[in-house]
């Protein structure tokens, strides 16, 4: 940022107010910050561009994250299949804010890192905001409800209503007497309509793609990775809303954390550092999927 403040009086015409222009010889690094980076994500074009001009502008910015990304080998690895899914889209209601409404799934049969083999997803219907918690196994009801408490009544009270599948956790007569006791309404997602839950299933579905964008030949540091996983996917701007679902929880965006680190005077730090430094040059992922997309708009790439 202080390197662009010197250059700021070459800025053409068109720049807008209280943006940094980026001359054509910082563009690359600012890219690779702004793509690469652990704490982006190897997000898509219209996500990179939004966290870009939040700060920065250059007239052929668009242009410039397309072809970034187009040649991108982590994104090109990770490229979905394009098969449209099954079923039309069941929408729910629309909250009226953060973290009263949640819904929930399991990640499971997962590589063992750390002991952990499972990942409980919890995300905000609202803001879209996600907890990603690793788990030794699934869950009993029992084991389940002080994992919730934990990481989701304890950050934001205890919500109006949980969605879910049916799982036997979910269905547990312990479960639903917890939920009833502590005022929560449970919503169940059917096999005939899955999409009910489609807010959790996106979820797995981007921490996953994450996931392979920084994980080890032997898939063993995810558990590493998972709270990076949630800055990153925090961070990023809903095509629905324009705003990341951090800035809808807490009226701020977090800040994109640097590519490089100077040194200290602690070599374990300074070591940290470069760990951390070598996994950031390799990451950052095309997650291009809307959170919140229409129903109209995404029934016509469905199939019943």
């Amino acid at each position: 940022m202080k390197r662009l403040q010197t250059v700021q009086g070459a800025a053409p015409g068109g720049k807008p107010p209280a943006k940094l222009f980026v001359p054509e010889n910082e563009r690359e690094e600012v890219l690779n910050i702004y793509h690469d980076n652990k704490t982006s994500g190897h997000m898509g074009i219209t996500k990179t561009v939004s966290n870009i001009s939040k700060l920065l502008w250059w007239p052929t910015l668009r242009r410039d994250v397309k072809d970034y990304i187009a040649v991108c080998e982590v994104c090109s690895r990770q490229k979905s299949p394009k098969t449209a899914p099954i079923g039309l889209l069941q929408p729910l209601p629309i909250p009226e804010r953060p973290w009263s409404h949640v819904a929930m799934d399991f990640i499971v049969d997962l590589p063992e890192s750390r002991g952990n083999t499972v990942i409980l997803t919890v995300i905000d219907r609202f803001s879209k905001m996600g907890h990603y918690v690793p788990l030794r196994k699934l869950p009993s009801a029992a084991e389940l409800v002080p994992i919730f408490i934990s990481n989701v009544v304890r950050i934001h009270g205890v919500p109006l209503e949980i969605v879910s599948d049916r799982g036997t956790q979910f269905i547990s007569r312990f479960w639903r007497g917890f939920c009833k006791n502590v005022g929560i309404d449970l919503s169940f997602s059917s096999a005939y309509h899955p999409q009910t839950n489609g807010a959790a299933e996106r979820a797995n579905q981007n921490v996953e793609k994450y996931l392979r964008c920084f994980i080890s030949e032997q898939q063993d540091n995810w558990s590493d990775l998972l709270p990076w996983a949630e800055y990153a996917l925090n961070s990023a701007a809903s095509e629905s809303t324009g705003h990341s679902p951090f800035f809808a929880v807490y009226g701020f965006d977090p800040p994109v954390l640097p590519a490089t680190f100077p040194d200290t005077t602690i070599p374990a730090l300074d070591e940290q550092l470069a760990s951390l430094k070598e996994t950031w040059g390799r990451v950052r992922r095309a997650l291009e999927e809307s959170s919140a997309i229409q129903k109209t708009k995404a029934d016509r790439h469905r199939r019943q």
